[in-house]
């Protein structure tokens, strides 16, 4: 157990389920590290720019039909350009439909991990690919094993959602440094 971690969550949502998810994922990091651990940032209504003022991020970005950025996330998209985050652990969690648009599933958070990466934050939290069903995505490894953040599908796996999210959330917290491996 640390001592209030500094960790800002930063979403766009159109329909809910990004919100919902970034709700979720707020509460199991406050049931693992206390309630003063994580904000929650709504980037329709608050300035990325405040994403400089933590050492760990959490962001969470939908895709749109084929392969779009979610409309909050397409109107900030050029402050992405301004931050410095050096010393900034980020972990990416994106929403898509795989059976709708397997041809674009998750493309958008494979273009925030892109963004973020120019602007030298450490990468983690990444995700295995083997239990989905699509036929393309920008949004995986180089060896095409995982994805780039955590994978939900609201409209075709909403079943799995919440347990994927309680390990994601585990993994991600160790992978911060903000949990032990035990």
């Amino acid at each position: 157990m640390h001592s209030s971690p500094s960790i800002g969550l930063f979403y766009g949502s159109s329909t809910c389920y990004t919100e919902i998810v970034s709700e979720k994922i707020s509460q199991i990091i406050k049931e693992l590290l206390g309630e003063d651990c994580v904000q929650l940032h709504n980037i329709a209504d608050e300035s990325l720019a405040k994403a400089q003022g933590f050492k760990y991020l959490i962001m969470g970005i939908p895709t749109w039909d084929y392969g779009e950025l979610q409309e909050d996330w397409e109107e900030v998209w050029p402050e992405l350009n301004e931050l410095q985050l050096s010393q900034t652990k980020v972990a990416l969690f994106g929403l898509g439909d795989q059976v709708g648009y397997p041809e674009w599933f998750l493309d958008a958070m494979g273009y925030l991990h892109q963004q973020l990466q120019i602007r030298d934050a450490k990468m983690v939290g990444y995700w295995p690919v083997d239990t989905y069903k699509f036929d393309a995505s920008q949004a995986l490894t180089a060896d095409k094993t995982q994805f780039l953040g955590l994978a939900l599908d609201e409209e075709n796996e909403f079943d799995l959602s919440d347990q994927r999210i309680r390990t994601w959330c585990t993994q991600v917290l160790q992978e911060f440094g903000l949990l032990g491996n035990d």
